[in-house]
């Protein structure tokens, strides 16, 4: 019997990000995952600074993610923000 197929989306976030738009990146993000129901979420990060609200919006959609049986995967990060996530320990949420 063949493995179910895995269903993907691809979304951008862009920035700056300050602290108050998380809540709307949220909703918007939440919106997507119950419209869609992907497996694996490919977030494309080439528009954000690398800066501690970054880090903090991407682990919250990993944990929205999550909510709806679902991964993210970070792509186009630029080498500091890949930095920032391996210097506050958190590699292995935000691959």
């Amino acid at each position: 019997m063949a493995a179910p197929a895995t269903t993907a989306i691809v979304f951008s976030i862009h920035g700056p990000i300050r602290r108050s738009d998380l809540p709307g990146l949220s909703t918007r993000v939440c919106g997507l995952f119950e419209r869609e129901r992907p497996d694996v979420a490919y977030c494309d990060v080439a528009g954000i600074l690398p800066d501690a609200v970054a880090v903090d919006a991407l682990c919250r959609l990993q944990l929205a993610a999550r909510r709806h049986h679902c991964r993210v995967r970070l792509r186009n990060g630029t080498e500091e923000l890949l930095e920032l996530v391996e210097l506050m320990g958190l590699t292995e949420v935000l691959r």
